[in-house]
């Protein structure tokens, strides 16, 4: 079973006409226990303002499919890292530690619909270049639509 780290976009883009179909996929194969989410306390954080739909689907995933990590200073350390190196503008802090959350926790792969600070081929490679030159894995970033099987 592989290992998900979503950040905030993700489920953000179950409501979102644009990104629903391949995010509502995603969730329900999450339910089967096809995925295992790492749930951030990041995410946490950034879900308290959203709409109440949001959070309830957050707070409504199954325990079983959840492994819930923490900031810590390691991550804190990497993500200001991604910003001195000028991977994303000091305005991307947030995103940063998402990276490096799921960099430290050794996800499989981090998913997310943010294609300007995320999901985007010279963002992925700063991040990676980062993550090599400091001796973490290279990090695989996806979206949704990206990581699930074509069912024929």
């Amino acid at each position: 079973m592989n290992r998900i780290y979503l950040d905030t976009s993700v489920f953000g883009g179950y409501f979102d006409p644009e990104f629903e179909l391949w995010t509502k996929i995603l969730f329900d194969k999450v339910r089967k226990g096809e995925y295992r989410i790492i749930y951030s306390r990041l995410t946490d954080i950034e879900l308290e303002p959203a709409p109440e739909k949001i959070r309830n689907l957050a707070q409504n995933l199954p325990k079983e499919c959840l492994e819930f990590v923490d900031i810590s200073d390691s991550t804190t350390i990497l993500a200001e890292e991604y910003l001195n190196q000028n991977v994303v503008g000091k305005t991307s802090r947030a995103d940063c530690l998402h990276i490096a959350i799921a960099t430290v926790c050794n996800a499989d792969i981090l998913v997310s619909w943010n294609f300007k600070h995320i999901v985007n081929v010279n963002r992925i490679r700063g991040y990676n270049a980062v993550n090599y030159k400091l001796g973490y894995k290279i990090l695989e970033i996806r979206t949704p639509r990206e990581i699930l099987e074509y069912e024929d």
